[in-house]
């Protein structure tokens, strides 16, 4: 990934406490893991932002890279990596993602990805 693909992610990432990198955007998700992904979100009435990475290819590479994670969705809370929509599944019901949601900064309490 070159430098100027990584400073527009880093860029994004310290735009918003919540990022979600997906295929459309949360009115219209080009993919089932996107939707599912807006869903989980929503649900939880969270507040987030999304990047559209059908819109630019550097993005939609470099962000696999840049959290080293093979798939798109990739969710970020405090400019860290979550996980994918599975993940994100799984953390909703066990309540961890709702938690992490509530509390800026617990992340770090949390194992991730």
């Amino acid at each position: 990934m070159d430098t100027a693909t990584k400073t527009k992610i880093e860029s994004l990432l310290a735009q918003n406490r919540v990022v979600l990198f997906m295929k459309g955007n949360a009115n219209f998700p080009q993919c089932g893991f996107s939707a599912r992904a807006v869903a989980i979100l929503k649900e939880l009435g969270t507040k987030f932002s999304t990047v559209d990475v059908l819109e630019d290819e550097e993005i939609r590479t470099g962000i696999k890279e840049f959290g080293n994670w093979p798939t798109i969705p990739q969710l970020y809370i405090d400019k860290k990596l979550v996980g994918g929509s599975d993940i994100m599944m799984e953390m909703y019901e066990a309540g961890e993602l709702k938690e992490i949601l509530a509390a800026p900064g617990s992340l770090s309490t949390i194992t991730a990805p």
